[in-house]
């Protein structure tokens, strides 16, 4: 996680942004706080592209699709906001390294570590393909 930018917000709805999990072509995803204290990963389509009708369409259905993936091992999405002037999804915070930094760290999976990885992997990819979905970017830096 890195620190809030310039030009980020402070908060987005009830939810105050904590820090930036990551960024991508089409968005922004923070660590954000409720009110309660609970930490969320909240996804903001980016600022520049929220006027564009064809980025806020490819928003939309990547929220709809989203909302469809039902697994033990995947992040639950809790809310989708999509007629925001910046649309946003807020899901699950699953907190921990990703792969790519836990090998980087610590070396490769073995054992019952390496055993228990694949099958959650597994879990969520079978969950992700039940919602009739192919995931475009499976890499060590996108699993947690």
């Amino acid at each position: 996680m890195s620190g809030l930018r310039a030009g980020d917000p402070q908060r987005i709805g009830e939810l105050t942004l904590v820090g930036r999990l990551g960024a991508g072509g089409m968005g922004v995803v923070y660590l954000a706080q409720g009110s309660d204290g609970r930490l969320v990963a909240l996804k903001r389509l980016r600022e520049e592209l929220a006027s564009d009708s064809e980025f806020r369409a490819r928003f939309r259905r990547e929220a709809a699709a989203l909302t469809r993936v039902q697994g033990t091992c995947t992040a639950r999405v809790l809310t989708v906001e999509v007629e925001a002037s910046s649309p946003y999804v807020v899901m699950e915070y699953v907190p921990g390294p990703t792969l790519a930094e836990h090998v980087a760290e610590h070396g490769p999976l073995r054992g019952e570590m390496a055993h228990g990885f694949a099958v959650g992997l597994a879990e969520a990819l079978a969950a992700i393909h039940r919602a009739d979905l192919v995931h475009r970017d499976l890499k060590p830096g996108n699993v947690l």
